[in-house]
């Protein structure tokens, strides 16, 4: 599993100029899953994201989690961050779960954080065409994997 995160001032997401999900400061998540990922790569994930420090304390250090703000979170499926460039000019996504395998993992994963934050996150919708918005906030980004754990 696989995730880019940014803290956001703001962010939301439409479909076909529908509002479907938005937040204002916390997490934007964009998430892939990866053939072979399973419940222990979901709840690490979960784990790590929320208790990441990555929000300023009254020094202006990252000392704070999005739970410690009250921040939200909004999270987007997105396979291609399994892309493989190595060969040719079309990226390859072999490296992606098949969509089946796929979309239930992403669905745990909400459910986790959910869970784990105390309230429903906001989310766009699996295999849609989305547009997302953000207001980057540092800009702070960073990219999780649960393979490598660093």
């Amino acid at each position: 599993m696989r995730i880019v995160l940014q803290r956001v001032r703001a962010a939301s997401v439409a479909i076909a100029g529908e509002l479907v999900g938005a937040i204002d400061q916390g997490l934007l998540v964009l998430v892939g899953i990866a053939d072979g990922d399973d419940d222990e790569d979901l709840a690490w994930m979960v784990g790590k994201l929320v208790r990441l420090r990555v929000f300023p304390d009254d020094a202006g250090q990252m000392n704070l989690s999005v739970i410690d703000v009250g921040g939200g979170i909004l999270a987007i499926s997105q396979f291609t961050l399994f892309a493989s460039t190595a060969k040719g000019n079309r990226p390859s996504y072999l490296a992606a779960a098949r969509p089946e395998v796929a979309e239930p993992a992403y669905l745990r994963f909400v459910e986790g954080l959910t869970a784990a934050l105390g309230r429903p996150i906001a989310t766009g919708r699996f295999a849609a065409d989305m547009q997302v918005s953000l207001i980057n906030d540092g800009p702070v980004t960073l990219v999780i994997d649960s393979k490598r754990r660093e």
